[in-house]
């Protein structure tokens, strides 16, 4: 851009102004990380002014992280074009708020997919998200959480490694087989909780999380990067498939911020921020979200600022944003909204209450009447407070609006800084593969016992077989040698009998 009145400067980023250029309205950078809301019904702008504010942000030095729902946002990777059919109602748009002479100019963005299709793939492991973490992602109740947490610990105590989803599957098994000698120790584990967290693990891997939990593990630093040229990375993450599996989103959401919490020191209110988050389509993460994760969201939002973090939620509704998180978003831009229920009329009138009054602009009326383009801004001051409610024209973006050709995606993802590092899957031994040996060996000792047990008790029926044939054997012997001894002792006694008769009738006839 040129360098009047819509120029940055070293401290802000021009937003927009009134045509003719009052009202000029600048994000001031040290206040970006208080967080911040772009609302308004679709085709009124809000991709364009999620645009602009990302490439102020990179022109800054300040790196940014941006979900990409539609596509439309790969087009920062590219120059605009004078080309292109926007382009003179962007020269317009220029002239009418002082920007001065439009220029166009790409941006250094790294694209990230959480399936690794359209980007460099986003992958964590179960270990990382943490037991408490991911019970609150599925919802699950005290009890469930307990033995997840006892899972978790069985299996640091036993240096098992849970990487993915089947690690945490195969340890939920190993807990609730091993359910009475866990108990001492640990606790009780069921085997009603335990199939109650497989069955939500199930719906979590039907949705991509078989992808995300795996390895290697994305590195945060990666996000967190300034050029030699001064500017931040914009890191875009394609989003449209994952908009289908919104309970993925609300995890990898979780995840990002819990990990920047932890990795990043205290820094307060720094002069710039260190990174700044865009999430589209924000209501996806809050419909039907259960109270524990509303509230763990809620707690990473109002914490990590002062890890010079900005999160801005960007969605068709402000109502959308639960009131303990949309408390926190002191930087705000609405653009047009419909009235065409009763959701819609309440929606009008919660947004008007959100701004800090100015008697120019009648914020109800106005939110009805915007163009596409058109906003009403209230952003905060370097003290802090927020700038009444102008309503004003959104500065022209430098980049290309519109989706880059696939063509072009694949060269850039050629070029970037994390090329060939994120891509092969790693699949090391973990807890699935040495509790399924363990299994196996345990199953084969079995076996081996079973067989041996079987041996045994044939061999004992072969000598009891043995024992009784030996009985009759003798038992027949025997029999024959009394029989024959029997019949011998008869004929020798016949024979003395005989022998005597011969003897007593011999010595008869001598004696005549």
């Amino acid at each position: 851009m040129g360098n009047e009145l819509g120029a940055d400067d070293q401290a802000s980023l021009f937003i927009g102004a009134k045509s003719g250029g009052d009202g000029a309205q600048a994000l001031v950078l040290k206040r970006a990380n208080r967080h911040g809301l772009i609302a308004g019904a679709t085709g009124t702008g809000k991709t364009v002014t999620l645009q602009i504010m990302a490439e102020g942000f990179s022109r800054a030095g300040v790196p940014v992280f941006m979900a990409d729902v539609k596509g439309d946002l790969s087009g920062m990777a590219m120059p605009g074009s004078p080309t292109h059919k926007a382009h003179e109602n962007l020269v317009k748009r220029a002239a009418d708020i002082g920007v001065g002479t439009l220029t166009y100019a790409d941006n250094p963005v790294v694209f990230w997919d959480l399936f690794g299709e359209q980007g460099h793939p986003v992958r964590t492991t179960v270990s990382e998200m943490g037991a408490l973490l991911l019970a609150r992602l599925l919802g699950l109740n005290d009890t469930q959480e307990g033995v997840l947490a006892i899972a978790f610990k069985v299996a640091d105590d036993q240096g098992l490694l849970l990487l993915d989803l089947k690690d945490l599957k195969q340890m939920l098994v190993y807990c609730a087989d091993n359910a009475k000698e866990l108990a001492t120790s640990y606790g009780n584990v069921t085997t009603q909780s335990v199939g109650a967290i497989q069955r939500q693990l199930l719906g979590l891997e039907s949705q991509g999380g078989d992808r995300f939990f795996s390895e290697p593990a994305l590195d945060i630093k990666d996000l967190i990067v300034v050029g030699e040229d001064g500017r931040g990375q914009v890191n875009i993450l394609a989003a449209d498939r994952l908009m289908g599996s919104p309970k993925l989103y609300a995890t990898f959401l979780l995840w990002m911020l819990s990990e920047l919490f932890e990795e990043l020191p205290e820094v307060g209110d720094p002069e710039k921020p260190k990174l700044v988050f865009f999430f589209d389509e924000a209501h996806l993460l809050f419909n039907e979200a259960p109270k524990a994760l509303l509230d763990k969201i809620e707690q990473v939002v109002r914490l990590i600022r002062s890890k010079g973090v900005g999160v801005y939620f960007i969605t068709q509704n402000p109502i959308d944003i639960p009131d303990d998180i949309a408390g926190q978003l002191g930087n705000r831009v609405q653009h047009a909204l419909r009235a065409f229920t009763p959701r819609d009329q309440k929606a009008v009138k919660a947004a008007a209450q959100t701004f800090r009054q100015n008697p120019a602009v009648n914020v109800e009326t106005a939110i009805l009447e915007l163009k596409t383009g058109e906003a009403l801004v209230s952003l905060l001051m370097a003290d802090g407070a927020p700038t009444p409610v102008e309503r004003v024209l959104i500065r022209p973006p430098a980049s290309r609006l519109g989706p880059i050709e696939p063509s072009e995606r694949k060269v850039i993802l050629s070029v970037s800084p994390v090329a060939g590092k994120y891509e092969e899957t790693i699949d090391r031994e973990s807890a699935f593969e040495r509790l399924s040996a363990k299994a196996a060996e345990t199953a084969q000792a079995q076996s081996a016992g079973k067989a041996e047990a079987e041996e045994r008790k044939a061999a004992l029926a072969k000598a009891k077989e043995d024992a009784a044939a030996a009985r009759a054997y003798k038992q027949t012997t025997m029999g024959k040698f009394e029989k024959a001894a029997m019949s011998t002792a008869t004929s020798a006694a016949n024979q003395l009998g005989r022998r005597l008769v011969r003897g007593l009738l011999g010595s008869l006839f001598k004696g005549r």
